[in-house]
């Protein structure tokens, strides 16, 4: 045990729940050692506090997603196709809820525009998926295509998205668009996070569904079944995870509250 403690806090990093992280995996490590020595000690859990925590994301108004989309055209580009690059796929993100790493690895063929269908190979967690897309997100793809093909008719590679090289956009270009905007716009990220980040946008996208769910009146439990699969997730509680309390979302929260307790009110009056 003391060997573990130790082993745990000899880190650079001097942070309880990288402690704590170092544990969680020692133990894992522990318990197939004991399989061949039974006498091996296991750590305890919470030896150093909790090993996982939830940063608040940045969730993006609507007002703020137009904002952004519009910021696009002012990036410095060589022969003109990374603003347009860039505004597809944060566009993209935001309506899919897509990883960014599941955008910039479309290939042509993944991309069906005529059915507005994406196919999304071996994501994360080695899972596959058929991604629908909303009629004005395939309009967009489209316009993007069509521009794409004018300024490089001769790619280097297959992939969808395009740098002005020819070559595939990858994340390190995404984000620096992306932080570079916002920057420009002077925006500063709510939440915990000390930077922008492109996963705020699939964040974005989870939440904002569960609001439409809500203001559908739809059966929400169902629906986030249904928005787990889409999104890629190997588990519900993976979608839950994402939800956070945005002013919209509040304020159903408290109508809903309000009602139930007028119930209730009205139910001891009667007794």
């Amino acid at each position: 045990m003391a060997l573990a403690m130790q082993w745990a806090q000899d880190s650079k990093r001097d942070h309880p729940i990288t402690r704590a992280r170092r544990i969680e995996i020692l133990r894992g490590f522990a318990r197939f050692c004991q399989r061949l020595d039974p006498s091996t000690e296991i750590p305890p859990s919470g030896l150093f506090g909790p090993a996982h925590r939830r940063l608040i994301p940045h969730i993006y108004t609507e007002v703020e997603l137009i904002a952004l989309l519009n910021a696009t055209d002012n990036l410095i580009s060589r022969h003109g196709l990374r603003p347009a690059t860039c505004r597809t796929i944060f566009g993209l993100l935001a309506s899919s809820g897509l990883r960014i790493s599941e955008a910039t690895w479309l290939s042509r063929s993944d991309v069906d525009l005529d059915a507005g269908v994406l196919c999304i190979h071996e994501a994360k967690f080695l899972k596959s998926r058929w991604v629908p897309l909303h009629p004005s997100t395939t309009h967009s793809l489209n316009d993007y295509a069509r521009l794409r093909d004018q300024i490089i008719p001769h790619p280097i590679c297959n992939r969808f998205f395009l740098s002005d090289d020819g070559q595939s956009v990858n994340r390190a270009n995404i984000l620096y668009a992306l932080q570079t905007i916002c920057r420009q716009l002077g925006w500063k990220p709510r939440g915990d996070y000390v930077h922008h980040r492109l996963h705020d946008l699939r964040h974005t996208f989870i939440v904002h569904s569960l609001l439409r769910f809500y203001q559908q009146g739809v059966d929400v439990d169902h629906a986030v079944l249904a928005l787990s699969t889409y999104v890629g997730h190997a588990r519900v509680s993976d979608t839950y995870w994402y939800f956070t309390g945005i002013p919209e979302l509040m304020a159903i929260a408290a109508e809903r509250f309000h009602r139930y307790a007028q119930e209730v009110s009205h139910e001891l009056s009667a007794e």
